[in-house]
């Protein structure tokens, strides 16, 4: 009786799915907070591939071998595996699948993406790069891959996460990244926020 699931290295996906390629609708241009087109700010945030892979409508996107071997090197993709035990006890004849995120070196899904943004990042000169995290997970992520493509990377946790969780922050350290609470004195809103409410959480 098999309960696990491991893909071959011959397996392994060369191409992501882009789901913009099957939706009925086009989806609106991203907005901004007051309700604005946000389109030309982008560039700003996101690098240029990125950017591209946002806005493609191809049903399948190469993903670049460096970044495939990346994956592989950090376990990717994870485990597939049967859930018996629940099946039983819900005494359903379905089969009940469940993919171990957790077997990844941080713990969630989010290192499929900070892969290849970092690479990306890298391939277009990018030397540093700037986040944030709620809980940690993102900042973890993105930390390490930075690291794995020689960038910088700088993470501003939300503040109450930061101090509640410190074992994130000495994570994203451990991967090399600079992790600062949000709000924080290092940005002019972070300094602006904390001038009139010191004890933002």
């Amino acid at each position: 009786m098999q309960y696990r699931i491991d893909l071959s290295n011959d397996e392994v996906p060369t191409k992501w799915y882009n789901i913009n390629a099957d939706l009925p609708v086009e989806l609106p241009a991203p907005k901004n907070s007051e309700g604005k087109d946000q389109i030309g700010t982008l560039p700003q945030i996101f690098v240029n591939e990125c950017l591209n892979q946002e806005f493609a409508t191809d049903r399948y996107i190469s993903i670049p071998k460096e970044v495939r071997e990346l994956y592989q090197r950090l376990g990717r993709p994870t485990p597939l595996c049967r859930a018996r035990g629940l099946e039983e006890k819900l005494n359903t004849p379905a089969k009940i699948y469940y993919k171990r995120e957790d077997t990844s070196p941080t713990g969630s899904h989010k290192l499929n993406s900070a892969i290849a943004q970092a690479y990306y990042a890298k391939k277009e000169g990018i030397e540093r790069i700037t986040t944030e995290t709620g809980a940690g997970q993102w900042g973890t992520a993105l930390s390490l891959a930075a690291s794995m493509m020689g960038i910088d990377c700088t993470v501003y946790m939300v503040r109450v996460s930061y101090d509640q969780k410190p074992f994130r922050k000495t994570i994203m350290q451990l991967y090399d990244g600079e992790v600062h609470a949000s709000p924080s004195e290092h940005t002019e809103v972070g300094r602006k926020v904390l001038a009139e409410h010191p004890d933002t959480p």
